[in-house]
């Protein structure tokens, strides 16, 4: 979604819809460079790289032409992938720099998507569509945004003739979004962690979010994600013929068991991030909630502040780990009592808290030892939390208040766990860029009909390209 770019953690960054607004500074009139940017847009968006029927190794192979021809040299391009899995193929560029004494910056990316059923859209998802000031398509905005700034970034120093002091590598990798195959920046650092290593990283999981009508209220910048954990829970019975019945048989027992996962509520777990985001968020918001808010970072302890804060949807996962079920299945034939039932559970753990906790804590609510439960899928390693570095902060800060003239950038955790935590045995602290922004429905990111604003698009591009530049010239 992990997916922010923007990502729908975005959406855990919103102020009120009724806060002191600023309007995203206008583009300038298209030109040249910013026609050549919305093709790279384009060609990501409508080849498909969707976990079940997409192919990112083409699409990994469109952005090694597009660098060749702009002249970089064959060294500087490096295509990659796991042999088992071909479709699954990525590519790292790199920018070199004139110093040999700072390191190198990276920016990261997903290149795949999740799947979508052309049924249930409104338009061909594999097609980027342009309807008032809207682009529509599977990875408008998670994360093929953001994929085609990084490439549109790098072509635009090549044509400018700028010469970074820091080194720029650029890592477009396949097999986040749910797939059970290779991830590929797990594999780069396995592999290749030469063509990874660096001071810090620029990915998803920053941005900001509009108040439903075009103007931006904020603008964050990622210092942190949770940690997700996928769990199976499984029940049995004997069975037998429906005709006799059964009422504690394998699909009623998973019925009883998920209906208190659903009850449980994990205990309020606020770090000095959060406790940060919502005492300046709070005070911007000048509202009741936001008085809320700040009475919270300020005592954690304040239930009434935690029960104000808890009843808004996006705020609520900052404040404690969240768990939902998302997949299940059962029984074997109409006319049979179900011998088994199966369900997943799908977990974000915040920042201090293990997965093992988090599966104990579930374990518990549920209270019934015949129930089998087993976390499955991909585990990432343990997350290196980004410092609240100057260097880095202060730039964002100065950019943000330049291209969103009025818009406070805050420091928060961001809501997805994207493919920072592969860099963490590497070293490399990774920070969700700000810039490109959604409106408060979440611009449907994993649903039907996802879209991503024009105006967003381009003012983050300008953003993101004028961001790097600040950083590639620091020593």
């Amino acid at each position: 979604m992990k997916g922010a770019t923007i990502s729908t953690a975005a959406l855990a960054l919103a102020i009120a819809l009724g806060a002191p607004a600023a309007q995203a500074a206008q583009p300038a009139k298209p030109d040249a460079g910013e026609q050549a940017f919305r093709e790279v847009y384009r060609e990501m968006v409508e080849t498909d790289t969707s976990a079940t029927s997409g192919d990112c190794s083409t699409l990994a192979q469109k952005v090694a032409e597009r660098f060749r021809t702009a002249g970089f040299a064959e060294n500087q391009i490096t295509l990659f992938r796991d042999e088992t899995y071909q479709l699954d193929g990525g590519v790292v560029v790199i920018m070199p720099g004139t110093s040999t004494k700072v390191k190198p910056m990276l920016l990261i990316g997903h290149l795949d998507v999740v799947s979508a059923n052309p049924r249930h859209w409104n338009t061909d998802p594999f097609k980027l569509v342009e309807q008032d000031g809207v682009y529509y398509g599977r990875g408008t905005a998670d994360m093929k945004g953001l994929d085609a700034i990084w490439v549109d970034t790098l072509l635009r120093f090549q044509t400018e003739g700028f010469k970074p002091k820091r080194t720029i590598k650029m890592a477009l990798t396949c097999g986040h979004e749910l797939s059970p195959r290779a991830n590929g920046t797990e594999w780069l650092a396995r592999h290749r962690p030469d063509l990874l290593e660096a001071d810090f990283a620029l990915g998803e999981g920053g941005g900001g979010v509009t108040d439903g009508h075009g103007k931006v209220v904020t603008q964050s910048i990622a210092v942190g994600e949770m940690t997700m954990a996928n769990f199976d829970v499984e029940t049995f019975s004997a069975g037998g013929p429906s005709a006799i019945p059964n009422y504690d048989n394998a699909i009623s027992r998973m019925i009883d068991a998920l209906q208190k996962v659903r009850s449980y509520r994990f205990p309020l777990h606020l770090n000095v991030t959060t406790r940060r985001y919502f005492a300046q968020a709070g005070v911007a918001r000048g509202d009741a909630m936001g008085a809320a808010m700040v009475r919270l970072a300020a005592d954690p302890g304040d239930k009434a502040a935690e029960a104000v804060v808890s009843s808004d949807p996006f705020y609520d996962p900052m404040l404690r780990t969240t768990c939902l079920t998302t997949l299940m299945h059962g029984g074997y034939v109409v006319t049979a009592i179900p011998q088994t039932a199966k369900a997943t559970i799908n977990c974000y753990i915040v920042p201090g808290e293990s997965a093992a906790e988090t599966r104990d804590a579930l374990f518990s609510a549920i209270g019934d030892p015949k129930v089998i439960m087993t976390r499955v899928g991909r585990a990432a390693p343990e997350l290196l939390p980004p410092v609240h570095d100057p260097r880095v902060l202060r730039p964002a800060e100065k950019m943000v208040a330049s291209y969103y003239p009025g818009v406070q950038l805050v420091p928060a955790i961001s809501l997805l766990a994207t493919d920072a935590a592969y860099l963490a045995p590497l070293g490399i602290p990774t920070y969700g860029v700000p810039g490109l922004y959604l409106d408060p429905d979440g611009n449907e990111v994993h649903g039907h009909n996802e879209h991503m604003a024009v105006q967003s698009l381009l003012t983050a591009r300008g953003l993101l390209h004028d961001l790097v530049k600040v950083y590639a010239m620091q020593e």
